[in-house]
């Protein structure tokens, strides 16, 4: 059967923001609404929180074992965030990609980035910003899995995530779920037929 030249191609959404900015809350809400949408699973090397299940949320695993798989080539692209790795498979992303579905990327900008250059024509980068630092720290404690040191990281990383934001093709200030969520909504409506 010939290829379709006119048939879209399959994209990369990759969403990224601090941590606390809502962004897996914004991509569980896509999941329910696409089918033609995949999740990317990450692999890494942090602990898993108590609500978390492997395989779902991360496939949890050793350092050793990640330092093993990014010296294989498995990682598209892999990253150190918050003193824990983060990795995507390649051959994930390519099957899925293969099967014609759009593959959904929560990651940090350092991914995103990386994902872009390898994948220049199908990434589509959205970046998701929090209200204000403030509200973004109270998101955080709220949340109740980070000690305060892990917090201090996290807010003090997300002020060079917000300033890598410029490279990103759409952002949205999420300080409203709704209006956030519509405005995802629409650019991947428009972006991903």
């Amino acid at each position: 059967m010939p290829h379709n030249r006119n048939a879209p191609q399959p994209r990369l959404i990759i969403i990224s923001a601090p941590s606390g900015a809502g962004k897996t809350t914004l991509c569980d809400l896509l999941l329910n609404d696409f089918s033609s949408i995949q999740q990317s699973i990450s692999t890494t090397t942090r602990i898993q929180r108590p609500h978390e299940v492997n395989g779902k949320h991360y496939y949890f695993i050793g350092a050793q074992e990640f330092e093993d798989k990014k010296k294989s080539g498995d990682f598209a692209e892999w990253a150190e965030v918050h003193g824990n790795l983060y990795g995507t498979s390649k051959s994930t992303v390519d099957s899925l990609l293969a099967a014609g579905k759009h593959v959904l990327f929560a990651i940090d900008v350092q991914g995103a980035l990386s994902l872009k250059a390898l994948y220049p024509e199908r990434a589509l980068l959205i970046f998701i910003h929090p209200p204000s630092m403030e509200e973004l720290q109270n998101r955080l404690i709220q949340r109740k899995g980070d000690s305060p040191e892990a917090i201090e990281k996290r807010l003090k990383n997300a002020y060079t995530e917000v300033a890598w934001s410029q490279k990103f093709d759409y952002q949205i200030i999420n300080d409203n779920l709704q209006t956030a969520y519509q405005q995802l909504k629409t650019i991947i409506q428009s972006e991903c037929r």
